[in-house]
Parts: C-alpha cells; sequence; structure tokens
C-alpha cells in the first residue's frame, strides 16, 4: 500500500486536557475551533477520516465516533487501538493507518504522503520526527499490530508509546520547520497550556499574508 487513496486516518483527541483546563479540541483558534484546522489539514492526505473521541461534543465535527476501547483513559495508545479495529475492514484494504493529534495545527501537508515513501512492508510503524525528536503520535500503524497491541494494553502497566514502537520495526521520518514571513515554528508543535495557545495563535497570524 503506497498511496493515500488507500490510507485512513485517525485524530486522537481523547486526551484530558488537564493543563488547558478545557478540552483543547474546542479551543478557539483563529476563526473556528484548533479540531477544525487538524481536520481541514488532514482530510485531503487521505481516504476516510475518524475522530477517537468520547462525548457528546465530538458530534459537531461531522465524522465518525471511535471512542477507546480500553477503558480508563489509557493514554494515545488506546486510541490507535481503537482506530485500528474500527478501520481494520476498510474496504480499501490498507496496510496500515495514519494517526495525527487534535492539538497540533501546523503538521506538513505531505506528511501522509511522505510517510508513505518511506514504508518498507505491512509490519514496519512509520513515525514523524524533528530536530532529532520523532513523534508518535504522527504515525504510520500496522493493522498487523492489533492483536499484539491488545495484548500490550492489557497490562495496566503498560502506556508508553515509546516502549511499544521498541517492541517493533520503526522508521523516523525528518520533517522541516514551518516557515513563516517573519518566523518559524516546529511543525509538530501541540498545544497543551493556553501559553502554547497564544504561541500559536501569534503564529498562526504570521502565516496570513
Amino acid at each position: 500500500m503506497k498511496t493515500a487513496r488507500s490510507l485512513p486516518g485517525l485524530i486522537l483527541a481523547g486526551g484530558l486536557s488537564r493543563r488547558m483546563g478545557s478540552n483543547k479540541a474546542l479551543c478557539p483558534f483563529g476563526e473556528r475551533h484548533l479540531l477544525h484546522h487538524v481536520i481541514d489539514r488532514l482530510a485531503p492526505q487521505i481516504s476516510t477520516l475518524a475522530l477517537n473521541a468520547t462525548g457528546e461534543w465530538g458530534k459537531a465535527f461531522d465524522l465518525p465516533l471511535v471512542p477507546d476501547t480500553k477503558m480508563g483513559h489509557a493514554g494515545p495508545l488506546a486510541g490507535v487501538l481503537a482506530g485500528l479495529q474500527h478501520f481494520r475492514d476498510h474496504p480499501s484494504g490498507a496496510s496500515h493507518m495514519l494517526t495525527a493529534p487534535s492539538d497540533s495545527p501546523f503538521f506538513p501537508d505531505d506528511l501522509a504522503s511522505k510517510l508513505l515513501d518511506h514504508l518498507p512492508d505491512e509490519n514496519t510503524i512509520v513515525v514523524a520526527a524533528s530536530n532529532g525528536q520523532v513523534h508518535p503520535v504522527f504515525a504510520l500503524w500496522p493493522f498487523a499490530l492489533v492483536e499484539d497491541l491488545e495484548n500490550w494494553l492489557a497490562e495496566d502497566d503498560n502506556r508508553r508509546i515509546r516502549s511499544f514502537l521498541a517492541r517493533h520495526p520503526t522508521i523516523g521520518v525528518s520533517f522541516p520547520p514551518v516557515e513563516s514571513a517573519t518566523s518559524s515554528i516546529d511543525p509538530f508543535f501541540n498545544i497543551n497550556t493556553p501559553e502554547e495557545l497564544s504561541q500559536a495563535q501569534t503564529f498562526l497570524k504570521s502565516l496570513t499574508p
């Protein structure tokens, strides 16, 4: 599977947003919600899109809702598992699913195609990277891992996404900063606090001609 035409995508929005104090996905960002920016950036890159979220608020975004199947707020891996379970019988026969979080509005518009360019087989996880750091919530996840991930999350101590990556073949793909006329920002800058939201809003304004 080397084409985004058959690639399903999942937005991870199941976090608790503790440091923000309110649901990050619903934060005003520009003239709309933060999640709208993520949807608009990801949807053109893939074949179909769903939202990993729990609660009535998710229905406002007109996407299929995919709640965690592992209870107890088990972290982003629980969202990955829910998405893999949701899409594994996707009619396209895709080998992987692409994930992106709901709190990173500047990720590359060629994220899917560039990760797919580095995909060697149906079993490897391909993860985005920048500035020497990997960002596992931006990744191609093989459907072949469903059973292993289910078993991994059955143990309550297994929550760290990097520990799970270490169990499987993984490739990192580096992306450059996002540039505006006056500044730059990490393409995978994520918003956790009101201060980071303000920083992202300032950069968003710098992108407007």
